[in-house]
């Protein structure tokens, strides 16, 4: 494999209002590069002191921020926005490097994320509040949309930068300021990112960044000088969230895992869906995204006809090093990953909970990093592990159906509402269907990558609250109402 670039990673530190600090009272972490496993960095991560300092430094901030004309406010986001797109080469690098993205793939995020700052650009200045009737008369009223404050905001390891798309922006936009807190593997891109936020004119203390582990983020949900948490990650992690931020009556926005179903009728486009669900199912981020649909649920009349469509199309991905160009699908992130991987799918063939039609292994050619081979299941039992947990990689359960009604029954019948898809050539099937699933969101004949205009969030156990569009801005505001009476 090509040797790994570490001269393209930030320097790892933690960002404290103007202070960049090497050393901290956390301890630290062994960075591995996914595609070898070789250690590439030393992380210093975040202690509770570093998070009292970050929280200090944010609010010492937000005067000035929350105070700053609308225009300088909507310019420094449009620059972030600007610059994002001008480094993307080295953002992609630099996924690569944290968590083992194919790079020839990995250049969208940069553009994805900009897309997010430049839109919450465009909201400062249009969301700033209401005038309210008062039916008695004599009086005016009306109500005032208020950032919130310090915005503590913990984002996963498989998507750092888009998800800092999805929250940074929105909470600068509305005039908070924030402290972020990357995974101890994976903060090389928002320390980038920090990096060019900074260059474009974004105050210090605005942004900290504290790179960490559980325990910083225990602490950032529990102090007092945060004033809401926005958090993106597992259902166990979730509930510690819960837990630590309820001793300071924090409110919570979550964003949490899936098990999403994709529904394919006879009358689909077998072609279209098959390379929908070998393309999202399981190469995207080698099967590491809450929204990717990990449950094929197929009509009778075509099950084996898809079925073996997919499988084909597995054959064709190229695993591998993802600093070859010719690469689709990289490692796993990290050696949890791939053990979690592999216990999963050993349990599932152990347990007969399926039949495995390909995969459940790793590459023969392929022993060093945490590589794993896409790997499908047909004829999944519905009430398994297989079909019920997360598994968080590239494996698909296949699931057959014969009418609408049990399409339907299927897909809601996980713990988690996070996305579903829906292949059809129905129009009245579509909507009826769409309207029946328990998920945030649904796509009808396509994978979305989602706009920052629109919603994105769970239901069930995949989360509450929403990221994206005037939803995503009012997240980070609060409404106060002025009473003024006139007579």
């Amino acid at each position: 494999m090509q040797r790994t670039l570490p001269d393209s990673l930030p320097q790892p530190r933690l960002i404290v209002g103007s202070d960049e600090l090497t050393t901290s009272g956390g301890g630290s972490y062994e960075h591995h590069y996914p595609g070898t496993g070789e250690v590439q960095a030393v992380v210093p991560l975040a202690g509770t002191d570093d998070v009292d300092a970050a929280v200090a430094a944010a609010r010492a901030a937000f005067p000035g921020w929350r105070g700053l004309d609308l225009n300088g406010r909507r310019d420094i986001l449009q620059e972030i926005a600007r610059r994002l797109v001008a480094d993307s080469e080295r953002f992609a690098a630099i996924a690569t490097l944290e968590i083992g993205t194919p790079n020839m793939l990995a250049g969208i995020a940069a553009q994805m994320a900009a897309d997010w700052f430049d839109y919450y650009a465009g909201w400062i200045g249009k969301s700033g509040g209401e005038v309210v009737a008062v039916p008695a008369g004599g009086a005016f009223d009306y109500v005032l949309d208020e950032p919130i404050g310090v915005i503590g905001a913990i984002i996963p390891w498989n998507g750092p930068l888009v998800a800092m798309g999805m929250k940074v922006a929105p909470a600068l936009a509305a005039g908070n300021c924030v402290v972020l807190k990357p995974p101890e593997n994976a903060p090389f891109s928002a320390l980038r990112f920090a990096e060019i936020a900074a260059s474009a004119g974004l105050p210090a203390g605005v942004l900290n960044v504290i790179p960490g582990d559980g325990t910083a983020g225990a602490a950032l949900c529990a102090h007092p000088g945060v004033d809401k948490i926005t958090f993106t990650g597992g259902g166990e992690t979730a509930r510690k969230v819960l837990t630590a931020a309820a001793q300071a009556l924090t409110p919570v926005v979550l964003e949490l895992g899936g098990k999403s179903a994709n529904i394919v009728f006879p009358d689909a486009d077998l072609d279209a869906a098959a390379q929908m669900a070998v393309g999202a199912g399981l190469m995207t981020l080698s099967g590491q995204g809450c929204m990717l649909p990990t449950r094929l649920l197929v009509h009778g009349d075509v099950y084996d006809d898809m079925v073996a469509r997919v499988v084909a199309g597995t054959e064709t991905l190229s695993v591998g090093d993802p600093w070859d160009p010719t690469t689709l699908m990289g490692p796993l992130a990290t050696a949890a990953q791939l053990e979690r991987v592999t216990a999963a799918v050993d349990s599932a063939i152990a347990g007969k909970a399926g039949k495995l039609l390909g995969g459940g292994a790793r590459p023969a050619a392929l022993d060093k990093g945490y590589f794993y081979r896409p790997t499908v299941f047909g004829d999944v039992d519905p009430s398994s592990d297989l079909a019920q947990k997360e598994i968080f990689g590239p494996v698909l359960s296949v699931l057959r159906f014969d009418t609408d009604d049990e399409a339907i029954e299927l897909a809601n019948n996980t713990p988690y509402g996070l996305a579903a898809y829906v292949h059809t050539r129905d129009l009245r099937r579509a909507h009826v269907i769409a309207g029946a699933l328990d998920a945030g969101g649904v796509a009808v004949n396509g994978f979305p990558i989602v706009p920052s205009s629109a919603p994105f969030g769970g239901v069930k156990q995949s989360g509450f609250g929403r990221e994206g569009g005037i939803w995503g801005l009012r997240e980070f505001q609060r409404t106060k109402n002025v009473y003024i009476g006139l007579q």
